[in-house]
């Protein structure tokens, strides 16, 4: 194949690696940034749900916080009343039903309240709200009647949760405050017990998702209440815990943690109670912030991951098909500008290639050869041997001369009939020779049969001519019409030779077969 059969195909390999396998780049390109695009929305929504937990935990906290703080109040001041009553010597001399009545007004009849005490410094019942009597009961190993014992400023204190003797197996929780004597001497407190259930259906009413926990934990790391309700969790320390220690950091805040209790990883939202020794927590497990997030998710990625697919696949289709396009176009591009029979260029495309290199042979004052080749006797061998082998001959030849011009400039092309042209940039008139005499000789080597030659096989006649930069007044007409007057001259001097223009000095070459 010729330099410019090659040249040929790699213009037409360009185009084929240029835009027809672009459009998959292009395609995976808009396909990654759609990705992306979605990728970072999905993310800013995670964003958004977790935003959104935490929000609703506050609202869940404030509900809660709201009704604690209503229902505390009222029990502090009932205590506070009791206290305030036992002080009162009027009252204190009025028969047992108008002092029961007057001390414990109707904070008895309270919803989940489960008693109201009176107890004595040795912590016995000295006075109840209640219509029984009062029983041989002591409280004086408890926290709260300690606490108050111990210190005469405790105001409110909430005890830890504990069974109640009175109250069977229900758990309740204790609030008390202290009573005093006219010298400030302990005498005693005032309980009031808390059921827990009380906790436990505030609790229950609001919603926090299926793995959702919501707690009241005492500052101290009691934990007072938490739901889902577990009796073995109630009263139990978490003050190591990593949970309780961030809500030791912060009046109130928000984390995500995994939990102590069941090791669910949650979202924690908690509120310290300014006026009670309570913090309450709310927490959202992950898999239920994010349930809604992850179908939305799957739902959006099936349909991008579609389209995607989809889209590559039609830019690759289109691809392929603009690659036989292109293909097409530069098969027939090439075919214009090559000879059908033998392969070269032809006369089209020799134009283009003469203009062409003796514009730059004149820019870089370069040497310029040209070799005109003509298959000697082909006439007499088509008569002979008919067109058929004769087209076959032409090609070989055409193969031949190919096959011997092999630097990237060098060039060949059918110019009419039998004769060709090869083109040899670079070139002085030295080393033209030695490559005519090389295609002379290798035709010959071939060695095909002509009985009409005097040579008894297939023969070339080259006329060989060269523009040096010194022939400044020379042009390309006249250097060409020279290698022509050669070639003639080979022609009429007995054929299969090289003969060179009779512009140069030198001779000629014959070799017989």
């Amino acid at each position: 194949m010729n330099v410019f059969r090659r040249s040929a195909f790699f213009g037409h390999s360009n185009s084929i690696f240029g835009a027809p396998y672009a459009m998959p780049l292009v395609a995976g390109i808009v396909a990654l940034s759609m990705t992306a695009i979605c990728t970072f929305i999905l993310y800013q929504s995670r964003l958004d749900a977790m935003e959104h937990a935490v929000d609703t935990s506050r609202d869940v906290a404030l509900l809660a916080e709201h009704d604690l703080v209503r229902n505390f109040e009222l029990y502090a001041l009932s205590l506070q009343a009791v206290v305030e009553g036992l002080g009162d010597p009027e009252l204190m001399a009025a028969s047992p039903r108008v002092r029961k009545a007057a001390l414990f007004d109707k904070a008895a009849s309270a919803t989940y309240l489960g008693s109201i005490l009176v107890l004595d410094a040795h912590g016995k019942i000295t006075l109840t709200a209640g219509a029984e009597n009062p029983v041989d009961d002591s409280y004086s190993d408890r926290d709260f009647f300690k606490a108050h014992q111990e210190s005469a400023n405790l105001g409110l204190y909430v005890g830890d949760p504990y069974v109640s003797p009175r109250h069977g197996d229900s758990m309740s929780i204790p609030l008390s405050r202290r009573i005093s004597g006219a010298d400030g001497s302990f005498a005693g407190i005032v309980l009031i017990d808390i059921q827990l259930e009380y906790f436990q259906k505030l609790f229950s009413e609001l919603s926090l998702g299926t793995d959702g926990s919501l707690a009241l934990i005492r500052k101290d790391g009691t934990m007072v209440m938490r739901q889902p309700y577990d009796a073995q969790v109630i009263g139990r320390n978490i003050r190591s815990a990593s949970t309780f220690k961030q809500f030791m950091t912060a009046p109130e805040g928000s984390f995500s943690d995994t939990s102590y209790i069941d090791g669910t990883r949650r979202l924690y939202f908690f509120k310290s109670l300014p006026n009670l020794p309570f913090i309450i927590m709310v927490a959202k497990a992950h898999s239920d912030i994010y349930a809604v997030w992850r179908q939305r998710t799957l739902l959006i990625a099936s349909v991008m991951g579609a389209l995607t697919l989809a889209f590559i696949g039609l830019s690759c289709a289109f691809g392929v098909q603009l690659k036989r396009k292109m293909r097409a176009e530069s098969e027939l591009a090439m075919l214009a500008r090559t000879d059908g029979l033998t392969g070269l260029s032809n006369r089209r495309k020799l134009d283009e290639i003469l203009d062409q290199e003796w514009r730059r042979a004149r820019r870089h004052q370069r040497a310029l050869s040209f070799l005109f080749v003509d298959i000697d006797c082909f006439k007499a061998y088509n008569d002979s041997y008919g067109h058929q082998a004769g087209d076959t001959v032409l090609a070989t030849v055409a193969k031949c001369i190919g096959n011997h011009i092999r630097r990237p400039g060098d060039s060949a092309a059918r110019y009419g009939g039998e004769e060709f042209l090869v083109v040899l940039p670079d070139t002085p008139l030295d080393g033209a020779q030695l490559i005519a005499e090389t295609i002379r000789d290798a035709v010959c080597r071939l060695a095909i049969e002509h009985r009409e030659s005097a040579f008894g096989h297939i023969t070339v006649s080259i006329g060989c001519a060269t523009w040096e930069p010194q022939q400044a007044d020379a042009d390309m007409a006249t250097v060409i019409r020279a290698a022509d007057e050669a070639l003639y001259n080979a022609k009429m001097t007995g054929r299969n030779k090289v003969v060179l223009s009779a512009r140069h000095r030198c001779g000629d070459r014959q070799a017989h077969g």
